[in-house]
């Protein structure tokens, strides 16, 4: 199973495909995008999303995981998030790909085992699960990155219970 997991921001919106397969994962690809700040706002969004139908058509990825951030500091953050989550979710739908949907929190206790892991702890562990060496990885992208891993074992979770009880595959 192939995953792009995807951590939406205006500034710097972090993607990171991985895919799971005989019981060991790999990162296949994973970055930031970041519109140039001179851009108009429509021109950043729509930047953004070209370049995850563009990250979609060359890895097509099984299924998409998004962080949903439940809150932001203000009205005007929480709009502009909205935008670039809209644009996100427009370039997923047009590919026909399925969504999921994390909270900030479960995605850290997927990763840490702590809901209230700060960013650094995140990055630490994703690169320590997914044997990972890059010392550049920045924040955006390992957000990203814990995102599809957190997606993937849900995923093997509810597989291996259907599994179990004898039910077919996803």
């Amino acid at each position: 199973m192939r995953v792009l997991g995807i951590d939406p921001s205006i500034q710097s919106t972090g993607f990171g495909i991985i895919e799971y397969s005989n019981n060991a994962y790999s990162v296949l690809s994973y970055g930031v995008i970041k519109p140039s700040r001179r851009k108009l706002f429509h021109h950043k969004i729509n930047e953004i999303r070209s370049r995850l139908e563009a990250l979609i058509e060359t890895y097509k990825p099984d299924e998409v995981a998004i962080e949903n951030p439940f809150y932001a500091q203000n009205i005007k953050t929480a709009l502009v998030l909205g935008q670039v989550r809209g644009a996100t979710l427009v370039a997923v739908a047009s590919h026909g790909c399925a969504l999921f949907e994390y909270s900030p929190l479960e995605i850290k206790k997927a990763v840490t085992g702590y809901g209230q892991a700060d960013k650094n702890q995140v990055k630490a562990m994703v690169k320590t699960l997914l044997d990972f060496k890059d010392e550049k990885l920045e924040t955006d992208a390992s957000d990203a990155l814990a995102t599809a891993y957190c997606h993937l074992n849900s995923r093997i979770f509810q597989q291996r219970i259907m599994e179990s009880e004898g039910k077919e595959k996803l």
